[in-house]
């Protein structure tokens, strides 16, 4: 079973966080952002993975320290589940619509980590939740993940509908990403000979 325990401890974030990559999409999630943790269910369900996640943070000041240092977490939990990533696929990529809004995820568990982000809300916050943080997180995953990932929001009217058809594009492109390939087990899915 590819699992790890993670804890990440600063001044503005107190974060706990378990990954199983070969879960059945079970989610606990002890965060003071209802939107935010939406969000990451869409990635337990729609992924497959098991995820448990502790987070408290300077919401006082805003939800950006937080927001980010979830990315952070996850992306260092995926990249260390991982491995030497032997038998993975390694690329994965997915589309997902929610009503009018369709969006597009390409990850390439490259360790090169690159994001590039196309998307234009249709407003700037969901209650009280800052959409433009949703990027941040993006890029705290892509940093640690040592991923390349394109995130792509091709058509959407309504801004939770654009988030929500990200997230869980970005499910299902990781869930074929870390996919193992049993005849390729030993193997290191780069000419290079590593990643």
């Amino acid at each position: 079973m590819r699992k790890i325990d993670l804890e990440r401890n600063t001044k503005e974030t107190q974060i706990t966080l378990s990954l199983n990559l070969d879960g059945s999409g079970k989610s606990d999630h002890k965060i003071e952002l209802p939107f935010f943790s939406h969000m990451l269910e869409q990635v337990s369900k729609h992924g497959d993975f098991d995820i448990n996640l502790s987070a408290t943070g300077d919401l006082e000041v805003d939800a950006h320290h937080t927001v980010e240092d979830v990315g952070i977490c996850l992306g260092d939990a995926f990249n260390k589940a991982l491995g030497e990533k032997k038998g993975i696929k390694r690329f994965g990529s997915a589309y997902a619509p929610l009503d009018e809004a369709l969006s597009r995820v390409v990850v390439d568990f490259s360790g090169r980590p690159g994001l590039s982000w196309n998307v234009e809300f249709t407003k700037d916050t969901i209650n009280d939740f800052d959409l433009q943080l949703l990027r941040e997180f993006f890029q705290g995953f892509t940093n640690k993940a040592l991923a390349t990932i394109h995130i792509d929001n091709l058509k959407g009217i309504n801004a939770h509908h654009q988030a929500e058809t990200i997230f869980k594009a970005f499910a299902l492109a990781l869930k074929q990403a870390c996919a193992f390939d049993e005849a390729k087990s030993d193997q290191i899915p780069s000419t290079k000979g590593s990643l």
